[in-house]
């Protein structure tokens, strides 16, 4: 075994076969194959992570670019990636990380040797306020992701998942205790889109984000606009009121969708769409409903719901004012919904 390769945790044994408990795909995995993710592999009938210390990217981050606007504000956290996803998602803006693994023909993981320990002794000499597992699904790195963040929380710094919500009750209920926000992509409403541009369901990720609120995760949801696929009103209406119906303090991010991967024969999304899904989430009662990717914006900042003033000007991912005093509105007192406002 290498020193990147270590049995996995949340699977069963059935004979030669493995079923991987990690994300809502369960896969089903005879020996010598790989599950969806790439990057679980049955090897003699035991299940094996083969990313485990093996970050294929590290670096230092604005919060707000995960996007987090309402998690620690204007701090700076440590992102680790591994190889690998567990979607195959067309448009994805981390292919080169993310199907890595499903593009080369030998089924090499790529990745330099980057253990937990070493993690945590870089976001310290950076400075940094936290750890991001980001760039690609963190779930497919779970025991890498896991191991770190329990060392993270011994050294007072936060944890937060970029995900497509795509993991199982018991892997949230694994990293829970030490996973302290997790922004998670609602690509879409409709199975449809999930399963035609994904390659995956809807359902799970619905679920995903209700348990998160249940355990105390700050949630931040985002939704990535494609023109003529996941932008009609009905569409945006439905995850508005989903969302709603959680918590009308989850802040909803907007973004606007760029030609890339597989989806280059689609257009940008027009501003005006952005601007029509940021008015539907504010009608359906969302307190916070930004708009992304288009830098100046004024969709980006945060006003008090209550008395509307401006509260966090943005330009891209830089803060450039913030008068939130001690989590509440400077003008009426609202407490406005966050962690470390």
């Amino acid at each position: 075994m290498t020193n990147t390769e270590k049995e996995a945790l949340l699977y069963e044994k059935s004979g030669g076969d493995v079923k991987c408990n990690l994300c809502a795909h369960e896969c089903r995995i005879k020996d010598g194959r790989r599950g969806i993710c790439g990057v679980r592999e049955n090897k003699n009938g035991k299940l094996y992570t083969l990313v485990y210390s093996k970050a294929i990217a590290s670096h230092v981050d604005p919060i707000e670019k995960k996007p987090f606007f309402h998690f620690h504000p204007g701090t700076e956290s440590l992102s680790i990636a591994t190889a690998g996803c567990n979607f195959r998602c067309r448009h994805c803006q981390n292919a080169d990380i993310s199907q890595v693994n499903n593009n080369n023909n030998n089924n090499k993981i790529f990745g330099e040797f980057l253990p937990p320990e070493k993690v945590i002794l870089a976001a310290k000499k950076e400075g940094v306020r936290g750890i991001s597992y980001t760039y690609t699904e963190p779930t497919i790195f779970f025991e890498y992701a896991y191991d770190t963040a329990k060392l993270a929380k011994k050294e007072n710094l936060y944890n937060n998942f970029v995900t497509n919500g795509y993991m199982t009750k018991e892997a949230l209920d694994m990293i829970a205790p030490y996973l302290d926000a997790a922004n998670v992509d609602l690509k879409a409403w409709t199975d449809k889109f999930y399963r035609e541009i994904c390659g995956a369901r809807v359902e799970p990720v619905l679920k995903t984000i209700g348990r998160m609120k249940e355990r105390g995760i700050w949630v931040e949801v985002t939704t990535l606009i494609i023109p003529a696929l996941n932008d009609s009103e009905d569409e945006l209406r439905q995850i508005a009121k989903f969302i709603k119906n959680l918590d009308a303090g989850i802040p909803w991010h907007v973004t606007k969708f760029h030609p890339q991967y597989r989806m280059n024969n689609i257009p940008p999304t027009p501003v005006d769409t952005l601007a029509r899904a940021r008015k539907i989430g504010l009608e359906a009662g969302l307190r916070y409903v930004y708009t992304g990717n288009i830098p100046g914006d004024t969709g980006e900042n945060t006003c008090c719901y209550n008395c509307g003033k401006l509260l966090i000007k943005r330009f891209g991912f830089k803060i450039l004012e913030n008068k939130i005093k001690n989590s509440r509105c400077f003008n009426c007192g609202a407490k406005i919904d966050g962690v470390g406002l």
